[in-house]
């Protein structure tokens, strides 16, 4: 089997193109990146399923034509080809209102939450605790055994401020055993209820 070098190069080109239109700010750009790879799928799709032959109906046979055609692929590239437009009626659509709402143009803006993420570190992420590891600043095993002035608790103080409070996935593991062998086994058994 032979395969068309032509071809590939072109769709080589025609996939460069249509991801360096797919990385625009521009929705209509990217709408255009997005067909041209498309077109370069749908071709690469045909030139790899081989070249031309006999009608794939029985009986059926043409000049000079060893094998029979795959329909497999065209009926591949016709669904695709469906696809695309609808993906390219919807985007066609988000441009309008695009359009509709800013009337000036059809550039994607940054999110102003993504900008805040990109900026921030670690250190500054409001879910942190004084567990955490300073070197890696992942969470450490010990969860919240840490009072408001940083000073580590023990697991029973740790159950004891925390009776009312219902954080299963930052309790210990081991600060059931713990509380049911505490001497105040009142408190524990009012905090149950």
């Amino acid at each position: 089997m032979t395969i068309n070098l032509g071809l590939l190069i072109v769709i080589g080109v025609l996939a460069a193109c249509g991801a360096y239109l797919l990385m625009e700010r521009s929705l209509i750009r990217m709408l255009l990146g997005l067909l041209l790879c498309g077109n370069a799928i749908n071709l690469l799709i045909l030139v790899v399923s081989g070249p031309i032959g006999n009608p794939p109906i029985l009986g059926r046979t043409a000049e000079a034509r060893a094998a029979d055609a795959d329909s497999l692929a065209q009926a591949m590239v016709l669904t695709a080809i469906v696809i695309t437009m609808g993906v390219a009626a919807f985007v066609l659509s988000l441009v309008y209102r695009l359009f509709v709402i800013n009337r000036d143009d059809d550039d994607v803006e940054d999110d102003t939450e993504d900008v805040k993420i990109l900026g921030s570190s670690l250190q500054d992420a409001p879910d942190r605790d004084r567990s955490d590891d300073p070197v890696t600043l992942a969470d450490t095993t010990a969860g919240d055994l840490f009072d408001d002035e940083g000073n580590p608790l023990t697991p029973a103080e740790y159950a004891a401020r925390h009776l009312g409070v219902i954080e299963t996935d930052l309790m210990p593991e081991d600060v059931e055993v713990i509380t049911a062998n505490a001497d105040d086994t009142d408190t524990v058994e009012g905090a149950d209820r």
